[in-house]
This record gives structure tokens, C-alpha cells and sequence, in this order.
């Protein structure tokens, strides 16, 4: 199923259905099909909202994690959004934590899955060599349980941003802010309802990494996924939307009456 991309006031985004706000927030070398299972399920009982993140045409010196949730913010603002559910995955979770701590009237609730703030293994520990096209397919694919998943276009278009030496400087940027802003003394303030969604076989935000969020956030609860890496919402989409239904509904969200 397509979807048209919306650009307006300086924002590039896809919004579709009607209700309760779902802000979807992608990762580092996401995109907007990371989302396309939610969106197809969920468009026809919420306001499902993906903003494209513009980690790679930010001026340099904004390419942080800091700098994408303002992005975030403004983009909140601009579209007069009351309150959100923010659902963000790797990077976009570290976003959408922050952005929480931030605006914490904004956001009714979220929904983490792999986020990083605590700890990363990113790409493996490793950054991907530029003009090495099999070692960049075999870092992309140690991002899910099943190599498959990363299908050819995901490869190329990894490879893409890394032989873009202005993109990959905003990832190398961008990576070492997150690095950086490590949340864990801040979670306790954050008292809206938290859903972990992860995977059991999640190498870079290892399971160990759900557990601890679980610990620190107070009103959080944690569901791991069977044979699943990173993005659960890709390798695992309709078991990922069936716990984000259960939870939706425990927040009395998008039910008919």
C-alpha cells in the first residue's frame, strides 16, 4: 500500500486516518516504510503520524538527538496536536524519551522498542566501512534475528548514506550525541504509561537493555518478542500490532463506541 508524503512548513511526513495521535519516530537508518505495518493496521481507528527525521540535511552542528527532538517539538506545534502517543524505535525511542522528559504534558503515552539511552551496541560496534558493499549488508542484517529482513533496497540504502560523506558525518554526529545523553537518572520522572516492545535476540539494544527500562520507568510495562532483533515492528509486524492493540485498548484508545 502507498502512501503519499506530505511536505508543508518545512516538514516532510506522512498523516493518515483520524483520533488519538500515534507519533512514529524512526531510528538512525530508518525511514518511513519502517512503520508501514502500524500504519496500515492502525490508520483506521487513529491519526497515525510519521514525520520524516532530518537527521541528514540538519546544519551539522544540530545533528543530535537533542536537535531531533526541537525538530519534534516544532513539528508538534506546527500541527497544533494536542496530546501524542509517541512510538519510537532505536533512536526515534531515545527522541521520543526525551521529548517526554521535555513536554511531558504533550504525551499521553509511549511505546519503546529497542530504544537506545541507556545502552547501544550500534551496527555491531562497528561503523560501517564506506565502498564495502558485503560489509554493509552483513551489518544491516545483524540488525534482525532473520538476515532476510533486510531486503536488498534496506542494504542499498544504507550503503547510500554511507558513501554520502555529508549524510554519514550527521550519522557519526548524531551517533556520538546519543552516546552522550544517557537517561537513566532522568526516567523516574516519567509517570505516563510506558510500553517495551522487544526483541529476544536484539543484539544492538540487548534484552538486558528492556529490562533495566522497565526497572527505571515507574508506570512501564515490558513484552519481548521471539526470534526478533531490533525493529520489531519490521521483522515481527503483526505480533508487534497485536501488543500495541492490547495496549491501546488499556488506554482507551481508538475505541468504537
Amino acid at each position: 500500500m502507498e502512501f503519499s508524503v506530505k511536505h508543508d512548513g518545512g516538514f516532510s511526513y506522512i498523516e493518515e486516518g483520524q483520533g488519538d495521535v500515534l507519533l512514529l519516530l524512526h531510528g538512525l537508518f530508518g525511514a518511513l516504510s519502517n512503520f508501514q505495518g502500524i500504519l496500515e493496521e492502525f490508520q483506521h481507528r487513529n491519526k497515525v503520524v510519521i514525520p520524516l527525521l532530518p537527521i541528514y540535511e540538519m546544519p551539522l552542528l544540530n545533528a543530535t538527538v537533542r536537535g531531533l527532538v526541537d525538530h519534534v517539538h516544532r513539528f508538534v506545534e506546527y500541527k497544533k496536536y494536542d496530546q501524542v502517543i509517541l512510538v519510537g524505535n532505536s533512536l526515534g525511542g531515545h527522541v521520543a524519551l526525551l521529548y517526554a522528559l521535555q513536554h511531558p504534558h504533550k504525551v499521553r503515552a509511549m511505546v519503546l522498542t529497542g530504544s537506545s539511552g541507556l545502552f547501544e551496541n550500534t551496527l555491531g560496534g562497528t561503523f560501517p566501512k564506506r565502498g564495502d558493499y558485503n560489509f554493509i549488508k552483513e551489518k544491516t542484517e545483524y540488525t534482525f534475528y532473520d538476515p532476510k529482513t533486510a531486503t536488498k533496497e534496506l542494504v542499498d540504502e544504507v550503503y547510500e548514506i554511507c558513501n554520502n560523506r555529508s549524510k554519514a558525518m550527521r550519522v557519526i554526529s548524531m551517533a556520538r550525541s546519543a552516546m552522550k545523553e544517557h537517561l537513566g537518572p532522568h526516567l523516574h520522572k516519567l509517570h505516563m504509561p510506558v510500553l517495551l516492545i522487544w526483541g529476544k535476540n536484539d543484539r544492538i539494544t540487548p534484552p538486558f537493555v528492556g529490562e533495566e527500562f522497565h526497572k527505571l520507568l515507574p508506570n512501564s510495562e515490558l513484552v519481548l518478542i521471539d526470534q526478533c532483533g531490533h525493529a520489531p515492528m519490521m521483522e515481527k509486524p503483526q505480533e508487534f500490532n497485536v501488543i500495541l492493540e492490547e495496549f491501546l485498548q488499556k488506554l482507551n484508545v481508538g475505541i468504537e463506541p
